[in-house]
């Protein structure tokens, strides 16, 4: 991950933290929240207005983009020629230009270390997610602590496309966690902010460390299945294929079992 200060150049002061995750090509945006209408990135105004300091990637991604040359523009390849860009490449040209635009007095700044305000916002980053039935969300958040969330109770006034997830099981079972836990994104196309996700869950008491014990104690491969019951692969494909056993996953390397459905088996 890189990290660059957002410094305004006319108020002689910084605006917040741009965060990008080279892998996933991903921008974030941290703005300070001492911020208002008239000081923060014309942009990202309407985001300040309603208090909302976390920008998502896709706010903080068009930001990027028009602070850089558009990929479409007529001698781009000639520009990356000069410039020793072998490809279109947002970051590189960003930092060739560092940010500055003619729209504003903004430009960005390499960071060695974080912010102390960003490290405080990552203990509301999401850790890890889990998709339950009835289309809610187990949250586990990096300070610790789990919350559940029901989608269902939520309409698009609150979380942005959230029937599009509702309303499909194969969009709501691909949830996962965003770059660096600021969101979590299903079909990697419809994200929720984690600020939002901690604001808007219950907590429980349950953490990212008793589902990893969970799992440990709990879930078994082929091989443990077979120990467990004492008996060949041959027999505990005799037993799938009869629904006497109910495998939590397959693949063709072999299946995950509970241990409750295979203790079934033994009484």
């Amino acid at each position: 991950m890189k990290a660059y200060d957002i410094y305004d150049r006319y108020l002689e002061r910084s605006l917040g933290t741009l965060l990008y995750y080279e892998k996933s090509k991903t921008f974030i945006i941290e703005l300070m929240e001492d911020l208002d209408e008239w000081t923060a990135p014309l942009l990202l105004t309407p985001f300040v207005k309603r208090r909302i300091y976390s920008i998502c990637r896709e706010a903080s991604f068009d930001w990027v983009k028009e602070r850089v040359i558009p990929s479409g523009r007529q001698n781009i390849g000639a520009i990356l020629t000069n410039h020793h860009l072998k490809e279109y490449d947002e970051m590189k040209l960003l930092e060739l230009s560092r940010g500055i635009c003619c729209q504003d007095e903004c430009m960005i700044r390499k960071l060695d270390e974080l912010p102390a305000y960003v490290v405080d916002r990552a203990s509301h980053h999401v850790r890890d997610v889990v998709a339950l039935s009835g289309r809610c969300l187990l949250c586990m958040f990096m300070d610790g602590t789990t919350r559940r969330i029901d989608l269902q109770q939520y309409d698009s006034s609150i979380i942005r496309d959230v029937e599009k997830v509702t309303g499909h099981e194969h969009v709501f079972r691909s949830v996962e966690v965003g770059a660096g836990g600021h969101f979590i994104t299903f079909n990697n196309s419809i994200d929720i902010q984690a600020e939002l996700l901690y604001e808007l869950g219950d907590e429980v008491p349950f953490s990212a460390e008793d589902l990893c014990f969970l799992i440990e104690r709990n879930v078994l491969d082929t091989t443990e299945a077979c120990d467990y019951l004492a008996c060949t692969r041959q027999n505990l494909n005799y037993l799938v294929k009869n629904e006497q056993i109910q495998p939590v996953k397959t693949g063709g390397n072999g299946n995950l079992y509970l241990r409750g459905e295979l203790q079934k088996n033994k009484w």
